[in-house]
């Protein structure tokens, strides 16, 4: 399914608060922030010619997220970041001054932030990055979990010194048993959806994804005429296309949002022009994207930069994890979790119809860039649905 954005706010200006959340001078900052990290490395871009000569389109550039921070996820970027932000904030309250970066390890700075505790809900990926946020700093974070996290997912987290907290239901259950008790506790939330009242932080969680986009656009020789971007409540998709609009202005790429049909709720909301909740259907193997509400803010800048709403099936998902990793000529394998080539499904079902390929102007000129969000970050369900295992055929290809 194919649904065109003919909502009124199309191609207008972002509100303020999300235009300086997504602008120039806080990307910088994340990118600042970054680089101060030990294990910081500009993740790879690889073009993919065979395919893009296979889909009809004049390139495909994949921008592999899947070794980001040691944590296989883009995620890394947001929560980490965030949870940074807030501690270094804090310091600066205390200490009557601005507290930068370079003193993440002073014994005052640590002092306070082991003084907090970082709360938030995940499918797995947001989690991880909050829990690393938090050791980085000296702070302790508590991890609401719902019961279609993988045992791996948990396990993985839990590595990093967190707390787990189980909550009966999905993921959208987990983000408002998030909210009860990080009020009720004094918490600091930090959630990558947004709600009446609680938008800062996830613009914050947004902001350190802007990253993603400076590295892809340094490394292309020019930018792509369309952007495919996989979203769960809608935070990457719009923080990607938000940057990209403010960057890029008029030559910006057009934006299709791509989420699995099982749990499409930002479709749901471009059809009824507001924020939907849908009901919960049969659980998709793309489990990072399964949420039934979409993020506030997400919602606001995707009314405005996002040019298309599509839905894929299951078999688009696990058909994209075993091209990737089996790849045509001499095209690069790139090892891509359930949820990390949603938006190359995308790509792929919309260049097999002519009715999508017209209105969305995709063709022989085309350029396109898709984010590969996730690596193997549960490696057992990966080579379930492949058929190898991830560092086996990366080992393969190398």
């Amino acid at each position: 399914m194919l649904l065109l954005n003919q909502r009124p706010e199309h191609n207008q200006p972002l509100v303020a608060a999300d235009a300086e959340a997504l602008g120039i001078a806080g990307a910088e900052r994340a990118e600042h922030y970054l680089k101060a990290r030990d294990n910081h490395a500009e993740t790879p871009l690889h073009g993919l010619p065979a395919l893009a000569g296979e889909l009809g389109i004049a390139a495909l550039h994949v921008k592999d997220e899947g070794q980001r921070l040691g944590l296989g996820s883009f995620k890394a970027l947001g929560g980490a970041y965030a949870v940074i932000r807030l501690v270094l904030e804090e310091a600066g309250k205390w200490l009557g001054r601005t507290v930068d970066i370079g003193e993440i390890n002073d014994a005052k700075v640590r002092e306070i932030a082991s003084s907090m505790i970082f709360v938030c809900a995940t499918d797995g990926n947001h989690g991880r990055s909050v829990a690393q946020g938090a050791g980085l700093v000296g702070a302790r974070s508590v991890i609401f979990v719902h019961a279609g996290v993988s045992r791996e997912r948990v396990a993985a987290i839990a590595r990093l010194g967190a707390e787990i907290g189980l909550v009966e239901g999905g993921y959208d259950h987990a983000v408002r048993e998030v909210a009860r008790v990080g009020a009720e506790r004094g918490w600091k939330i930090v959630s990558n959806t947004s709600w009446p009242g609680y938008e800062r932080v996830p613009g914050l969680v947004m902001q350190g994804y802007t990253v993603i986009v400076r590295e892809a656009l340094r490394q292309m020789a020019e930018p792509p005429t369309h952007v495919f971007l996989q979203a769960g409540v809608g935070g990457f998709a719009a923080a990607i296309a938000g940057h990209m609009a403010i960057l890029l202005g008029e030559r910006r790429p057009k934006a299709v949002v791509v989420e699995p049909r099982r749990s499409a709720c930002v479709y749901a909301s471009a059809e009824a022009g507001r924020p939907a909740t849908i009901a919960h259907q049969q659980s998709t193997v793309m489990a990072m994207l399964e949420c039934a509400e979409p993020s506030l803010v997400a919602w606001r800048v995707l009314a405005r930069v996002g040019d298309a709403f599509m839905t894929v099936e299951e078999e688009d998902a696990v058909a994209v994890m075993k091209r990737l990793a089996r790849p045509l000529g001499n095209d690069p394998a790139i090892v891509s979790g359930e949820s990390g080539g949603a938006g190359l499904a995308g790509l792929i079902r919309a260049a097999a119809d002519k009715h999508m390929q017209s209105a969305l102007d995709l063709d022989s000129h085309s350029r396109v860039l898709v984010i590969n969000s996730e690596g193997a970050t549960d490696p057992g369900r990966y080579a379930e649905l492949v058929g190898a295992a991830p560092n086996r055929l990366l080992m393969q290809f190398a």
